[in-house]
């Protein structure tokens, strides 16, 4: 059924058939259920917009989130780097006055 104006017709050869009640129940039923899907479908393509903004914006903020995290495990690596360094260098002055006590 692709216009509304083929309802119309149809309508009026299922009259004359005389059809039971259940089966026009079940053309009703088909008809609100398939109207009810044009409907659905309408809303969704009229707020896609919306949504998809609303989706760039989460993905904006993950991103920076992940980038953020990024930098502080940089920051985290630097200072255990500069730590190990300094633990050497003072290993390092230790060492030979050991051995010098030690000889």
């Amino acid at each position: 059924m692709e216009t509304v104006q083929e309802l119309i017709p149809l309508a009026k050869e299922l009259m004359a058939q005389k059809p039971r009640r259940n089966l026009v129940r079940l053309y009703v039923l088909g008809g609100v259920l398939a109207l009810f899907g044009a409907m659905l479908g309408l809303m969704e393509t009229l707020c896609s917009p919306f949504t998809a903004a609303d989706s760039l914006r989460e993905r904006e903020a993950a991103v920076a989130e992940l980038q953020a995290a990024r930098e502080r495990q940089a920051l985290r690596a630097r200072a255990l780097l500069e730590k190990s360094k300094q633990l050497e260098a003072v290993q390092g002055c230790r060492a030979p006055t050991n051995r010098l006590h030690a000889s």
